[in-house]
């Protein structure tokens, strides 16, 4: 207590141990980036340069010996020809040469052994390979073979002797890189176990610190407020141990105060709260039968209306087949127009009824293998992408939790706007593939139609929201509304992938089972495993297992996919069709846009 007198606060004792321990850390710290730094270099040195120079040193050999070869090949042949090694070897030993003198300039040992194996190079060639090289052509292969006498190959052994002695530099020079870099990481070493025993004294004290200053005051403190937190709000709450302390017990006690003071003004509070309850729980049950009822509306609303507009559109039909051509033009006009009236009329209905039953007429989850749904998705859409010609595939696709019917249409309605909104130049492609992120599988359908903007991403999922005349592109407005609510009624989401830079990608999610994330934890663990244990192995095997994992997977497919690899294979095709016009007969149904290729894999 007479250290607290004096002024030494909680806060004035930590800064002082928090500023002796960070001064000795960050001399260590600086002291280890000094030595990082010449370990880097001597690194840098020995990857970069020694290295390097081993490597041309033995291409200086090569150069030689090439020149020698060549020489010996026309005092034989005497056919100009033969001096291409000759040639070729004398400007890879200009080249080589240069490169070693621009790698060794801070190696004098080097440098000197390279302008004596240069000097020895330069005087064979002046008085062994020239002089050859002139008599061959004109005097004879005899007169060019006489001049390679046993002095002219000692003399090429010197050579050979002054580029070992070269390589002998260049090693010397390698082994002294390394031993610096081994006597640098021994020093970074020590300073790593030098700052750790620092950190654990630290820690230690400041432990003792904490035991003496903060915890023995605060919990007699904490014995005084769950006193009065059991209901003694008389007691009085006495502090100890530094200033801070005593300063808090005072605020504690003030509060004990205005506690006992706000009892009665809670206990109103909370009856007030039970009352907006009880009210928050009317509204919303009457929300709940609002919805039934609006549910309700919408159900009979579109039945009352498919019997007029059936009426209207038959007897549409009937003046269209029976008065074609016996009225003018404009009546002939005005009937088509009343046709196709209604029964755009007819499908608004029919999409407006499947968006009011999706989430209220419900059969329960089920486990659903989406490659089954895709078989079926890829017979509705057979007729719309026969005539697109229209290439439809699929990777592994997972089973998930939720209503098969639903995900049907759900799939129905992305590849059939994915042909739909096709190029007219581009024979349409779809793919649907999927991967495990999280708990949740991301599953994507990607086209290389004309694409979305990314300004109206999340406008297209907007009912009877259009981008397009309804000219351009026949439909309702309604079918990605349609995707969105199932989606979010299987638990998931919805999104337009707008880094696309051809067609269009939307993905969804749709939470995966338990089983198949702990599998996939379990592969991945396994995996981590294998690469530990290939982390071991020597740097310079080659194991053929590492050989197979580089190979390239299956086009379309990224290599962080979690879920299982695709392997498209072709599974039909039907007749071509154009690309360009509507199917005869008028435009596709409601959910399908056709194709002429099926792919599975």
């Amino acid at each position: 207590m007479n250290t607290y007198r004096r002024g030494w606060t909680l806060r004035r004792r930590v800064l002082a141990l928090l500023a002796v321990v960070g001064v000795l850390l960050i001399g260590l710290a600086v002291a280890e980036a000094v030595v990082a730094a010449k370990n880097r270099a001597y690194t840098d040195a020995l990857l970069t340069r020694t290295g390097p120079l081993r490597v041309q040193g033995q291409e200086m050999l090569n150069a030689l010996l090439d020149q020698e070869t060549g020489i010996r090949g026309y005092a034989v042949s005497g056919n100009r020809a033969d001096l291409a090694p000759y040639e070729q070897g004398v400007q890879q030993e200009r080249d080589v040469a240069a490169t070693i003198a621009d790698l060794s300039r801070d190696y004098p040992a080097i440098a000197g052994a390279l302008r004596t194996a240069q000097q020895q190079a330069d005087d064979w060639r002046r008085t062994v390979a020239e002089p050859v090289i002139t008599t061959t052509a004109s005097s004879g292969t005899a007169a060019g073979q006489a001049l390679i006498t046993a002095q002219a190959r000692q003399q090429f052994d010197e050579i050979r002797a002054s580029v070992g002695d070269l390589q002998t530099a260049i090693l010397t020079e390698r082994e002294k890189g390394a031993r610096d870099i081994e006597r640098t990481g021994n020093m970074l070493v020590m300073l790593l176990i030098v700052a750790a025993v620092v950190v654990v004294l630290a820690g230690t004290l400041m432990l003792l610190s904490l035991e003496r200053m903060v915890i023995r005051p605060l919990t007699g403190l904490a014995q005084q407020v769950r006193e009065v937190a059991a209901g003694d709000y008389q007691h009085h709450i006495a502090g100890s141990g530094p200033p801070e302390f005593l300063r808090l017990a005072d605020d504690v006690d003030v509060m004990r105060q205005k506690i006992a003071k706000d009892l009665a003004e809670v206990r109103a509070a909370r009856e007030n709260i039970e009352w907006v309850n009880s009210q928050l729980q009317k509204q919303a049950e009457e929300l709940t039968r609002s919805n039934r009822d609006l549910e309700q509306f919408a159900y009979v609303a579109s039945h009352d209306l498919q019997e007029p507009l059936r009426k209207v559109a038959s007897f549409c039909q009937l003046l269209q087949r029976r008065y074609a051509g016996q009225l003018d033009e404009r009546a002939d006009q005005y009937i088509a127009f009343a046709v196709d009236g209604a029964q755009r009329m007819q499908r608004l209905i029919n999409d407006l009824l499947a968006f009011s039953r999706i989430g209220r007429l419900t059969t329960g989850f089920v486990d659903v293998d989406l490659n089954k749904v895709m078989g079926d998705v890829a017979s509705q859409t057979e007729p719309g992408r026969q005539y697109a010609d229209a290439e439809l595939t699929w990777g592994e696709l997972p089973v998930i939790r939720g209503e098969e019917p639903l995900l049907t249409n759900l799939l129905v309605n992305l590849v059939s706007n994915s042909v739909k909104f096709r190029r007219p130049d581009v024979a349409p492609k779809v793919r649907v593939s999927a991967r495990l992120v999280g708990d949740e599988w991301e599953i994507t359908c990607q086209d290389n139609g004309i694409g979305i903007e990314a300004e109206f991403a999340d406008k297209i999922f907007v009912i009877f929201q259009r981008l397009h005349a309804k000219d351009a592109y026949p439909g309702t407005g309604i079918g990605l509304a349609i995707v969105k609510k199932i989606v979010e009624y299987h638990g998931g989401r919805v999104w337009v992938d707008t880094d696309q830079a051809e067609g269009t990608a939307i993905r969804f999610t749709l939470p995966a089972r338990p089983e198949d994330v702990e599998a996939a934890k379990a592969a991945a663990e396994a995996d981590a495993a294998a690469a530990a244990g290939d982390t071991d192995a020597p740097a310079d095997a080659e194991s053929p297992a590492a050989t197979d994992d580089a190979a390239p997977g299956p086009v379309g497919e990224t290599a962080d996919e979690t879920g299982p690899a695709a392997r498209p294979t072709p599974v039909g095709r039907q007749p071509d069709g154009t690309q360009d016009e509507d199917p005869p007969g008028g435009p596709p149904g409601h959910g399908t846009t056709g194709g002429t290729k099926e792919r599975v894999g």
